[in-house]
């Protein structure tokens, strides 16, 4: 039949339905059946009637549609034994309890049963039948047009018919509690008032394959669903729960509706095929589970985890030797089974040959189907909730392939709502068969998990389960796996190799204990005991010529000041406190005033001498004399001491953690504080140089006996060749490599003025004695 046939057939019979409730026009003080349909029905009177609808037959075939005369009876083919049972069972209940006084004394019960013969029409047809009856019956005005009295029916076995009938039957309360419909569209109480149903819905049957699916660690699946409103609800609800359990990471691969056409499910087989995902969650009757699997048979798609649904669980054509390398180790979703005592034999005398006769109190009903609460004979609890849904409960049945070759379909745990409303997961895993050479649960994740030092780095238009694990960035870690963030370590801590914790930063100073200083710090001492070695010859020498005539007290007070320099060097190694930052400034800048206000009076004496040797200049070198060159240099150094005083007090040098230049290394170093006072210290050690410089250089060409000015000219073109290279390179160089710098520095031209100054005396004294005389000094020649 074509689409739009069946829609005309709908709007026909539903229309002479509807019309049989109002007053004929012919006969307009009376109403009555307009028209009645001959379906296959078993009957049995009573006092009151049930009425039940079951697909006896599997389907059905219509004439066509002439839309010119009234449409033709259906035809029904292909008898149903499982469903005549759940008919049979239905009148076996309504025997029990005819034969139980306790429950309905006084009253019988019958059933009127139809054949809906798996067709949405016949079961629409019959459901009306049920609530009109099929008797030709007139009634006056003064008499209220009523039913038959149908109490309720059971029935119908299919989402798709139940929707159909509860849609009507609820406009009239008329109560349809079915055994097998399980769409959770149906629990909406608005769209279906009347509705209740002894099966649990899909949504909690969705809710118990995530359960499985957590307990299983399985976070990667494909979903497949048939697109009737069983497959189509079910899918809607498997999404809606995934996003209520994203802490769980739960997602699918692919939202595959199917119907049977080949190439439709070639397509879907060779999804499933190339898929990381390894479980697979099915939504469909048995029938789309048939044809789906000869597609994967012929494409030899194994080594897949199947979650069935209570539609195809216990199909026994799924469950085949061709099929089991497939299907085998399959966990499914299956109605509550128990034992219903007298039922095996009372099914066994039924003889569906037979012919049966073909020949309301709906609100009270409804009333008491509401607050039905009673505990079965095998201990399971029955009552419905607000919505009509009885309290879930579902086994989890496993396909077991037995070594002998023999197919096993048998329960390993159970799935079902606690009193607290909670879902309670019940499995026993030493009985489950894994279809897998380790015959151990599947892995089925889309991304493995990212272990510590890594993050989850969630992949765009893909669901959150599907990421790359990225390595955390330096100075971050993250101690767990699948973490979503990295956590950045605290200011002293630095993210170890692997990332996975946080470590004390690595600290950084010019130290006594590495090859760079312990260089500095022994050429400092070497040049503190040359000093001193110095400072003893010429003390030793004292009252030779060469050292009277090269003023041996400002000799002396160089040679002291030489020594703290080459000293002051020391506290520019070693970890840096607030002591020796205030002090190794002050004790440089002192030092080296000192050192070079000795080597100013110096050039300045030499000057004197010199004009003084000239008739009539003698009395000038009454201002030269050694009081006068001790305040002199006692003076230029207390200018300098001023400005340490000041800049310590203002601003003074602190130790700093600097993380500039190393992000994973703590550079401990002196913070000058003021770089204004510490350009000034500087500046004024330079100004002394400079000026000692330009008199050395103006008295260069004295005579010979005066040669001092030429080694004190070539000792300041060294100091200060130094110290103009050091303030490029301080500047330059990060962390210790500064200190190092500076220490340098003070060693180089420490270094230049004591050989420059005090090597040529110390050769003639100890190599050149002959030269260390009188005679030898004044007999030089006078020349430029």
């Amino acid at each position: 039949m074509r689409p739009h046939s069946h829609s005309s057939f709908f709007v026909l019979f539903l229309s002479v339905f509807f019309s049989s409730a109002l007053p004929s026009p012919v006969y307009p003080s009376s109403c009555h059946l307009l028209g009645k349909f001959h379906l296959n029905q078993m009957y049995q009177s009573g006092d009151l009637i049930l009425g039940g609808i079951f697909k006896l037959h599997f389907f059905s075939s219509f004439p066509d549609l002439s839309f010119t005369s009234q449409p033709q009876q259906p035809i029904c083919y292909g008898f149903d034994v499982r469903s005549f049972r759940q008919a049979q069972t239905m009148a076996f209940a309504i025997d029990e309890i005819n034969r139980n006084p306790s429950l309905l004394p006084n009253v019988t019960l019958g059933y009127s049963m139809y054949d809906n013969c798996m067709n949405v029409g016949v079961g629409f047809r019959a459901a009306l039948s049920l609530a009109n009856g099929q008797e030709k019956q007139v009634y006056t005005l003064n008499e209220t047009c009523t039913t038959p009295p149908i109490l309720g029916i059971v029935g119908d076995s299919s989402s798709t018919r139940t929707i159909a009938i509860s849609t009507v039957l609820g406009l009239y309360r008329v109560p349809l509690v079915s055994y097998f419909a399980t769409c959770s569209c149906l629990s909406d109480r608005q769209k279906f008032p009347s509705f209740f149903r002894t099966i649990p819905s899909d949504s909690f049957q969705v809710r118990a394959m995530i359960q499985i699916m957590k307990h299983f660690g399985w976070t990667w699946a494909g979903l497949l669903y048939s697109g009737d409103d069983y497959g189509v609800h079910a899918a809607r609800s498997f999404q809606s729960d995934l996003g209520l359990a994203a802490e769980s990471c739960l997602a699918y691969t692919e939202v595959l509706p199917w119907d049977n056409d080949p190439v439709e499910l070639r397509r879907i087989v060779n999804i499933l095929r190339t898929s990381t995902a390894r479980v697979v969650v099915a939504f469909s009757p048995k029938s789309y589970m048939i044809n789906l699997m000869e597609e994967v048979v012929r494409q030899n798609v194994t080594g897949l985890q199947w979650i069935a649904s209570e539609a195809w669980t216990s199909a026994a054509v799924l469950q085949t030797n061709d099929l089991m390398p497939y299907l085998g180790g399959t966990l499914g979703i299956a109605i509550r089974r128990g034992e219903i005592p007298g039922l095996k034999t009372f099914l066994m005398k039924t003889q569906p040959d037979l012919t049966y006769n073909t020949t309301f109190g709906n609100s009270m009903l409804m009333y008491y189907l509401e607050k039905v609460n009673f505990t079965t004979s095998f201990g399971d609890q029955v009552s419905f909730d607000e919505n009509g849904d009885a309290l879930p409960i579902y086994d989890i049945m496993n396909w077991a392939w037995l070594p002998d070759g023999s197919i096993k379909l048998h329960s390993v745990g159970e799935v079902k709502r606690s009193s607290s409303n909670h879902d309670e997961l019940t499995l026993d895993e030493d009985i489950i068969f894994w279809n897998f050479p380790s015959k151990q649960p599947p892995r089925s994740v889309c991304s493995e998990s990212c272990p510590p030092g890594t993050r989850r780095a969630l992949k765009k238009g893909e669901p959150e389960c599907c990421y790359d694990c990225v390595p955390c960035s330096e100075g971050k870690i993250s101690n767990m796996n699948d973490s979503m963030e990295c956590t950045r370590c605290p200011e002293d801590f630095w993210s170890s190799p692997q990332r996975d914790y946080c470590v004390p930063k690595t600290t950084e100073f010019l130290s006594y204990h590495e090859p760079l200083g312990i260089c500095l710090t022994t050429t400092s001492l070497l040049g503190t005991f040359i000093c001193l070695v110095v400072l003893g010859i010429f003390i030793y020498h004292r009252s030779t010529p060469i050292v009277r005539a090269n003023n041996s007290e400002l000799s002396f007070q160089l040679l002291l000041s030489l020594k703290f320099c080459f000293l002051c060097s020391l506290l520019f190694i070693g970890r840096p406190r607030t002591w020796t930052c205030q002090l190794r400034h002050a004790a440089f800048g002192i030092s080296f005033v000192f050192c070079v206000s000795c080597i100013l009076v110096k050039t300045v004496v030499v000057l004197a001498v010199f004009k003084a040797s000239k008739p009539g200049a003698e009395a000038s070198l009454k201002w030269f004399g050694a009081a006068q060159q001790r305040g002199t240099v006692l003076v230029l150094t207390s200018v300098q001491a001023a400005i340490c005083t000041v800049w310590l007090v203002s601003a003074s040098p602190t130790p700093h953690k600097n993380t500039q230049y190393h992000s994973d290394k703590i550079v401990y170093e002196c913070a000058i504080g003021s770089t204004v006072g510490f350009g000034i210290l500087l500046g004024y050690i330079g100004f002394l140089a400079i000026l000692s410089f330009l008199l050395a250089f103006l008295a260069r060409n004295l005579p010979d006996s005066f040669n001092e000015a030429k080694l004190i000219t070539f000792s300041m073109l060294i100091f200060c060749a130094v110290w103009v290279a050091f303030v490029p390179a301080y500047i330059s160089s990060p962390g210790k490599y500064a200190d190092a710098v500076e220490v340098f520095a003070i060693l180089a031209s420490s270094y230049g003025l004591l050989v420059a100054l005090f090597g040529p005396k110390c050769y003639i004294i100890l190599l050149r004695p002959e030269r260390n005389t009188k005679k030898a000094i004044m007999s030089r020649d006078i020349r430029s």
